[in-house]
């Protein structure tokens, strides 16, 4: 197996490569150059494996055993989810109208990214051990990646991690669970900006080709494929829960609604259909729509400003991972990837090709959630159940709820599952809007008296600079 960009401008690299490269050199994202088909026995036979054994058979597909023996790739999965509460790591709530919840957020931070960062954490280790490497990770956050990060790094002897976070713009929980984590290996820097402002000194700092092999940059964000490949685990364990019998030929479709972001997610979704899990993809977005907009008109721009909404961590417009699924679509096709992303990177503004907009529609439905509707659909979902979601899951339930009618039509037919990206208890801000009590766990409630510690980055100031200089200071000390 081996891994190639999107952009076609770098060489081949196998998992390894993958891992620590982050963006691929000609600043394209690293995609497998062949994705696996599953036939419908293997199918069958995985519908009976918990979430644990169906992310090791995943990561074993796209991880080759000369590089991490089967062995030792199922003991590093065990222990990245040795920490989860749940007893099987991800839990599916089945409420009232057919609503199937997944929960992700069952790891240390209560949001999803703990799933996919804990493994990653686990994969940099067994490499860097095996070699005697020290990287430095950059992270930008629009609010649960940064702690999930530092979670999967926190006090690793070969690793420093660095992350932005937009200060402000993030939950207070959010925020503190990244700046009260005081190891020596973690560095968080509160920017004065927005999630797509705080990418900026990121990727300058990625594009500075001899400080990045000097220094052994790597990001942690979705940009990454390990992040990629564990959440396809989602989708298949997501199917097994909602499918009902698996005897039929073909095998019944289940809708998977996909809260979507930076696009990881919903990247996922679309490899785990082209791997022949038979889905209907969602993705469901709040007030910042450009995926929404893409899926429906072909229509790739920002809008004039990032809008803050109560899903906060969607509040993205640059959704990168789009560009894996472009190139998914396009049949690999880089030049075409290349040529498309490099109009967009100058005028922030493209209108994609018919032929792959059609199937960009044929591929994925969407739909876009405001703060109202985010609020009725926390609201209806406690009234209804006396369960709580966090606003991003209310962005998936309002689609159901407003597709309710028609899915109670073919109800026996067509199962629906909303994924759960995160836990209530981190935005009680949206529940007390919407009328709702948060119910805090004692280790969110812990938060509130630590000791915190980070560097603010003012606007005016050169983010880029900052970093590079800590960075430096950094290695210096070691």
């Amino acid at each position: 197996m081996e891994y190639v960009s999107t952009r076609g401008g770098a060489g081949t690299v196998d998992f390894e490569g993958a891992l620590f490269s982050g963006y691929a050199p000609d600043g394209g994202l690293f995609m497998p150059q062949r994705i696996p088909l599953l036939d419908g026995d293997t199918l069958r036979q995985w519908s009976r494996l918990s979430y644990l054994e169906l992310v090791k058979e995943i990561c074993s597909l796209f991880i080759t055993a000369d590089l991490v023996p089967r062995s030792a790739l199922n003991d590093l999965i065990d222990k990245a989810f040795s920490r989860f509460r749940h007893k099987d790591v991800v839990h599916l709530s089945r409420l009232k109208d057919g609503l199937n919840v997944l929960e992700l957020w069952h790891g240390a931070t209560y949001a999803f990214k703990d799933l996919s960062l804990s493994c990653t954490g686990q994969f940099l280790q067994y490499f860097l051990e095996k070699k005697q490497k020290h990287v430095t990770i950059l992270v930008g956050t629009s609010g649960d990646t940064g702690s999930s990060a530092i979670e999967g790094v926190r006090g690793q002897k070969n690793v420093d991690i660095f992350v932005l976070l937009p200060k402000g713009l993030c939950t207070q929980i959010q925020e503190l669970q990244m700046t009260t984590v005081i190891e020596d290996n973690v560095h968080v820097f509160a920017a004065h900006g927005n999630s797509d402002e705080i990418d900026e000194p990121i990727k300058e700092l990625f594009a500075d080709v001899d400080f990045a092999r000097k220094y052994n940059l790597m990001s942690l964000n979705s940009v990454n494929w390990s992040r990629i490949m564990v959440q396809i685990a989602h989708h298949f364990y997501a199917y097994f829960q909602c499918a009902p019998s698996l005897d039929t030929t073909p095998l019944p479709v289940v809708e998977i609604v996909v809260p979507t972001g930076g696009g990881g997610n919903i990247t996922a979704g679309c490899i785990a259909l082209k791997m022949g899990l038979p889905i209907r993809l969602v993705a469901v977005v709040n007030s910042n729509d450009i995926i929404h907009r893409t899926v429906q008109r072909g229509d790739f721009s920002l809008s004039e400003s990032v809008k803050a909404t109560l899903a906060s961590a969607m509040d993205i417009q640059e959704p990168y991972n789009m560009e894996r699924i472009l190139w998914l679509l396009s049949g690999s096709d880089s030049q075409l990837i290349k040529t498309l992303m490099e109009r967009f990177s100058v005028s922030k503004n493209l209108k994609l090709p018919e032929d792959l907009h059609r199937k960009l529609s044929e591929t994925l439905h969407s739909c876009s959630a405001s703060d109202e509707d985010i609020m009725r659909a926390m609201q209806r979902c406690w009234e209804e159940n006396h369960y709580l979601l966090c606003p991003h899951s209310a962005v998936a339930a309002h689609y159901h709820y407003s597709h309710l009618d028609s899915f109670l039509a073919f109800l026996f037919s067509t199962p629906r599952c909303c994924l759960a990206p995160a836990s209530a208890a981190k935005f009680q801000d949206a529940l007390l809007r919407a009328g709702l009590v948060p119910q805090l766990p004692p280790e969110i409630t812990a938060l509130m008296t630590m000791e915190t510690r980070s560097t603010p980055l003012e606007r005016g100031q050169d983010w880029a600079q900052a970093l590079r200089e800590q960075i430096e200071t950094t290695a210096q000390r070691r």
